[in-house]
């Protein structure tokens, strides 16, 4: 799987995760539910960041 596809996966997980969390406030679903949800939220975002710098790297990603 390229570099480009690890990254779109990434984000359309963490834009999934955000949107159910989304659903189930507007629905007044639990409390609870959500908070797992948005806290899921900010663990995949980080590991999705930390994709992103690993792909830039593995490209050589600066122009310095």
């Amino acid at each position: 799987m390229s570099g480009n596809a690890l990254v779109f996966v990434a984000a359309i997980v963490v834009a999934a995760v955000l949107l159910l969390g989304l659903v189930n406030m507007m629905k007044g679903g639990s409390p609870q539910r959500s908070q797992r949800l948005m806290r899921l939220r900010v663990l995949l975002q980080f590991v999705a960041i930390v994709l992103i710098m690993a792909v830039l790297w593995w490209r050589g990603g600066g122009s310095s």
